[in-house]
């Protein structure tokens, strides 16, 4: 449970980070921010890693969990466009990263019964 705490975090520090440059645009200071967030993010996502998540899955979840979260603020905080083919993306990005996570279990946890109608 701790790790995906921490994940949570990392995922969040890197979402400010990127939305702290677009406000750097017109802040210049802001830069040191988003440079702090993207420090922090690394640093908490190393600490998943040592938590005992996988690298496949830390950072799959880390990288989509970022892309979405953004996209998502980026529509919200700044009116950019979340239109119905960015929607498919996320949707699809939703898609991979439950595939990894499903692919990531050990294969004594997948149940690869199939059931046979009786003839």
């Amino acid at each position: 449970m701790r790790a995906w705490v921490i994940l949570f975090l990392a995922i969040a520090s890197e979402v400010v980070g990127t939305v702290a440059l677009k406000f750097a645009v017109e802040h210049v200071w802001i830069y040191g921010v988003a440079a702090f967030c993207f420090i922090l993010a690394f640093v908490l996502l190393h600490r998943v890693m040592q938590e005992g998540v996988n690298v496949g899955v830390a950072y799959g979840l880390w990288a989509s969990g970022g892309v979405i979260s953004t996209a998502l603020l980026s529509a919200a905080l700044f009116g950019e466009p979340l239109g119905a083919v960015k929607l498919a993306g996320i949707a699809l990005i939703m898609a991979g990263v439950f595939c990894v996570e499903m692919g990531a279990k050990p294969e004594e946890d997948q149940d690869h019964t199939v059931e046979v109608a009786p003839q």
